[in-house]
């Protein structure tokens, strides 16, 4: 056993290098954190797992300075149109083509291993920031100080060890971490077999369309996702007769996917039974050690909502890591973490687990509790974004706990670029807040139009907006925006992306 005062020492340990731990630790990078990225597996695994997210998500990667790069990999999505047997439209969730208030668009389909590739190449930008690929964690002892993680390193059998400050699990469904924090899971529910097959057209097929589409036919419901260029997915249900492995055999996956393609028209990349589940660890945080995405929460995929609620931990937890390892604040800032998140992306998982129930049954009605009825039209689907559960919002201001808008400055640049993954006030006029502290990032009318219209529409004079984009509150006078502004200590600020 290695001597304590020799071992290699870092601020924090992620466990996994998929999309939510490469985001994290690229957001630790930005916040000068010293960082180790433990994979078990030696490269991106090459096919495709997610294949949506929102805007939301690419305002975090416009964060980490890697929008620019993922743009070239992505497609827009018109949305997901629900059909009944015979094909007639039940539900329309169009997505707008336009920007949204995030400064992105709503719905971009992407192919995995393209994003992981350029989440983990920008890991090198961060020279505190290291990846050790086929480094397999076995165990975790922390104590008060620390943890002591211990790993095998799968190429040569080597045992190796090292200190972390904290721990951070972003290493799945069967996470190894959650085991050690000792969290059982809050079981929602919905756990269905399902064939997701991944092809490759070999052809032109416009036909297919770009929509997703769900076909609620209660005798087999099934998906279509378009996917990159000639990726297309299918999801099928497994009927509860069925053998897994024989289901997926290339003669049986063809005959189900004969309604829209046969072998001429396309090469199967991947076939494979997935049981979709839906389940939140009851636990996000022991001490040092903390969980985030698959292995804090898990969705069935109706809402393309699964990888965007990991990211939304890691842009959650790292200003919150960075303020206690940097700055000094209390650790109980991240129990905040697990009641901001924990809430937010059970609601999600409650939305999609309706719209399963949709897609699975005749009982069409049971599901719509999202829509709004037109007379003789299909329902359309509106999907508000949940706001984050009790944490540090100061709930009794306005605002609190919804994602403030990115605003387009005068130049023409983007608000976010300007402020990086900080503190921001916004308030009209800066000769209004002349009691200033240092630190404390300022938006106001002389750098973008739009905030005057922004704030009179919410009946305020100011917003405190945390580094994730979420705000704090707002203050609807001069007594509210000094009890804004006592809420910004030293220790909750995080570096400018400067």
């Amino acid at each position: 056993m290695q001597d304590k005062s020799t071992l290699e020492e870092f601020d924090v340990v992620i466990v996994g290098r998929g999309p939510v731990g490469a985001t994290l630790a690229n957001l630790l990078g930005l916040c000068g954190i010293s960082t180790l990225v433990l994979e078990r597996e030696a490269r991106t695994y090459h096919l495709p797992r997610a294949v949506h997210f929102d805007d939301e998500c690419m305002r975090v990667f416009q964060t980490i300075g890697l929008a620019d790069a993922i743009l070239p990999h992505l497609i827009l999505s018109p949305g997901m149109l629900f059909l009944d047997a015979q094909g007639k439209m039940l539900l329309d969730w169009s997505r707008p083509q336009t920007l949204t208030p995030m400064g992105w668009n709503l719905s971009y389909r992407f192919h995995q291993p393209d994003l992981e590739d350029v989440l983990v190449s920008g890991l090198a930008r961060w020279p505190h920031v290291s990846l050790r690929s086929r480094c397999d964690v076995f165990a975790l002892d922390q104590d008060e100080s620390g943890v002591r993680v211990r790993f095998e390193d799968l190429s040569n059998g080597k045992l190796s060890e090292v200190r972390a400050g904290y721990v951070i699990g972003c290493d799945g469904a069967r996470s190894l971490v959650r085991r050690f924090i000792g969290s059982g899971m809050d079981d929602l529910g919905f756990h269905e077999r399902w064939l997701v097959i991944d092809a490759l057209l070999k052809r032109p097929r416009d036909d297919l369309g770009d929509y997703s589409l769900q076909h609620c036919d209660p005798r087999r419901p099934a998906t279509y996702v378009r996917g990159t260029g000639s990726r297309r997915r299918w999801e099928i249900t497994v009927l509860p007769d069925e053998d897994s492995n024989d289901v997926a055999q290339p003669a049986k996956v063809w005959q189900l996917l004969s309604r829209w393609i046969t072998p001429d028209d396309a090469e199967l990349e991947r076939a494979a039974v997935y049981t979709f589940h839906s389940v939140i660890a009851q636990q996000w945080r022991n001490g040092r050690l903390l969980l985030a995405g698959d292995s804090a929460h898990q969705t069935p995929p109706f809402l393309g909502q699964g990888m965007c609620a990991g990211i939304r931990d890691a842009a959650n937890l790292a200003w919150k890591l960075a303020s206690v390892i940097n700055c000094g604040a209390d650790a109980r800032l991240l129990d905040t973490y697990q009641s901001e998140r924990q809430p937010h992306v059970r609601e999600f998982i409650e939305l999609a687990i309706r719209l399963g129930g949709v897609i699975n049954t005749k009982a069409i009605e049971a599901g719509l509790a999202a829509g709004q009825a037109r007379k003789n039209a299909p329902v359309k689907l509106e999907v508000k974004k949940p706001l984050l559960g009790p944490g540090l919002a100061l709930g009794d201001l306005p605002l609190a706990g919804h994602l403030a808008p990115q605003f387009t400055l005068k130049d023409g640049s983007r608000s976010d670029d300007r402020i990086g993954y900080s503190h921001l006030l916004i308030v009209e006029s800066a000769a209004r807040f002349a009691r200033s502290r240092p630190g404390i990032n300022i938006l106001t009318n002389d750098d973008a139009d739009g905030i005057g219209p922004w704030l009179r529409e919410h009946g305020i004079i100011a917003a405190l907006v945390r580094p994730d984009r979420y705000v704090r509150a707002a203050a609807r006078n001069d007594a509210e925006l000094d009890r804004l502004v006592a809420t910004i200590a030293p220790s909750t600020q995080v570096p400018s992306a400067a």
